[in-house]
């Protein structure tokens, strides 16, 4: 079996030896993060906020995000609350704004997801929904074939410690790849998806790990899919965009994040229900915020990657955690019981018709 599809079985090993000790952690330590919680939320009435100051990426992975503000669901939801949207370019980016305050819900990564859980002490931030599946590949120029192949060349990821970055460093390490310079290393270097497409083309980058839909322009520039990261996860299915509110806000107005999530929902039946204007309507928003519209044949590559729902595949958290200790971004796991408040989601998707999400051992509870 070749190399980089060998982690699929120890995922599945790994993940569910770590959800039953997060379900055991939750059990003793849940209770007090519960009670902290509470008390928050028990100190005033909740409402709707005034504002919500709201996250995401002019990327085709937050689909349901740009759809929302192109369509004006998030209007629509909102009702009197005032939506004020700001795009970022990388997950870290937007950690800072949300643990700085300048932001209160953020379509992101799950590596910087668990990032901001993490700094913050597990207090700061909670994981509310799910939004986009899969949609990540390592593309290379088309003579690498085989990891060994890697050595000496220099490998792209959007930004350092973002999701991308994580998963390119947690295989190589897993595949005996030095991270470094020089013939017997893999460089990797953290730039930004528009300038790897120029490097690429340059000759100056062998290729990058990225989301979509910068994977499928440098497929259409030349590149070859060295791997496809849904071979290394069950069933193939892994977070690459979810939802994390600040978790004052979420305190203070649950009605606002409900909206929210009920525009999320709105948006991914229109994906599901009419693709092709889906594809246009998130085509027009990236051209308004970049200046670029993608082509029709990355437009179409880049969609048929992705799976888009509300449920954050909570059972996959716990590997999460553990790749970021060995892509060396994190010294220790994080502890993520406490991570997820279901509350929301859950109502939005009973009231879609669509069952209740399976925390594994990540909520309060």
């Amino acid at each position: 079996m070749p190399p980089h599809v060998l982690r699929s079985g120890s995922r599945r090993r790994t993940a569910a030896v770590l959800v039953a000790l997060l379900a055991t952690v939750g059990v003793l330590a849940g209770c007090s993060r519960a009670e902290e919680r509470g008390g928050a939320a028990a100190s005033g009435e909740t409402s709707p906020a005034a504002e919500v100051r709201l996250g995401y990426f002019p990327n085709i992975t937050h689909a349901p995000a740009l759809i929302s503000v192109e369509n004006g669901l998030f209007a629509e939801e909102l009702g009197d609350t005032a939506l004020t949207p700001q795009t970022f370019n990388a997950g870290p980016d937007q950690v800072a704004a949300l643990l700085g305050g300048s932001i209160d819900v953020a379509f992101i990564g799950s590596g910087p997801a668990i990032n901001a859980f993490s700094r913050s002490g597990g207090e700061a931030v909670r994981l509310v929904a799910g939004s986009t599946s899969a949609g990540a590949q390592l593309v290379t120029t088309p003579d690498i074939t085989t990891p060994e192949q890697l050595k000496g060349k220099t490998i792209a990821t959007p930004q350092l410690g973002n999701t991308q970055d994580v998963a390119l460093k947690t295989w190589l390490k897993e595949n005996n790849l030095p991270i470094g310079d020089g013939p017997d290393a893999v460089t990797v270097q953290n730039i930004e998806n528009p300038r790897t497409l120029d490097l690429f083309k340059q000759g100056a980058v062998a290729g990058g790990w990225l989301p979509e839909p910068w994977s499928s322009r440098l497929v259409d520039a030349g590149a070859s899919v060295f791997l496809d990261e849904r071979t290394l996860w069950p069933d193939g299915e892994f977070p690459t965009t979810v939802i994390i509110v600040r978790t004052e806000f979420l305190q203070q107005h649950p009605e606002t994040v409900e909206a929210i999530l009920r525009a999320e929902q709105r948006a991914i039946e229109f994906i599901r229900e009419q693709p092709e204007q889906a594809r246009t309507v998130s085509n027009q928003a990236i051209q308004e915020i970049t200046g670029n519209a993608l082509s029709e044949p990355v437009l179409d590559r880049a969609f048929g990657e992705l799976t888009f729902d509300t449920d954050p595949l909570a059972g996959t958290w716990p590997q999460l955690a553990d790749d970021a200790v060995t892509a060396e971004i994190a010294e220790s796991a994080a502890d993520l019981t406490g991570f997820l408040d279901p509350t929301a989601i859950n109502a939005v998707r009973a009231a879609a018709g669509e069952p209740a999400i399976d925390p594994a051992g990540l909520d309060a509870s």
